[in-house]
């Protein structure tokens, strides 16, 4: 399969493109995570909550494309930027990028192209290819945030405060990331 590229699962059931439908799709993709941002626990200890943005994320990526999916969390990101209520419960404002959460916003971005590019390299057609594809991504989303939050938490309490809380909550999400895509592609058969 190597050099063999995949079409995302959009792709695949609407093969026509155009300027106008990749813009809706971004937007819609960016609507898609501000809505599962809302959804949000904060922790008492931690300056960063549990949310479905990672879910929204890993799946824009997956199914809209590298290239859509990057864009989309980028349109989220300015989207928030401008004030509009999108980050987590609602939060707006520049302060959300540069705060304790900016690593990890930033590496959503990342994480949504890196998904795609996985999957259109190594393909998406297995349940154990996809798990590996959506680890793939978790991880690129706190390669990006663990750092970044340790200028505010100190490095040795990164890991504690932004990575070991959200192992239970990620590993719901990354199964409904992979059960979805599954579905996903067995109905587009």
């Amino acid at each position: 399969m190597q050099g063999r590229t995949h079409l995302t699962l959009l792709d695949t059931v609407s093969p026509s493109s155009s300027v106008l439908r990749d813009a809706v799709l971004v937007l819609g993709g960016s609507l898609l995570i501000a809505l599962s941002a809302q959804v949000a626990v904060r922790l008492p200890f931690s300056p960063v909550p549990v949310t479905g943005q990672t879910l929204a994320v890993l799946l824009v990526g997956a199914v809209l494309g590298s290239r859509r999916g990057a864009l989309s969390v980028l349109a989220y990101l300015a989207e928030g930027a401008m004030g509009l209520p999108v980050f987590a419960g609602g939060g707006s404002g520049p302060a959300w990028l540069v705060g304790p959460t900016g690593g990890y916003l930033l590496g959503f971005v990342v994480a949504a192209w890196t998904v795609r590019w996985l999957c259109e390299h190594l393909g998406d057609r297995s349940v154990a290819g996809t798990l590996v594809i959506m680890l793939a991504g978790s991880a690129t989303i706190y390669m990006f945030g663990l750092p970044w939050l340790a200028r505010f938490v100190g490095a040795d309490r990164a890991l504690a405060l932004g990575l070991l809380p959200f192992f239970p909550g990620d590993s719901i999400k990354i199964a409904l990331a992979v059960l979805s895509l599954s579905l996903g592609l067995r109905l587009r058969r």
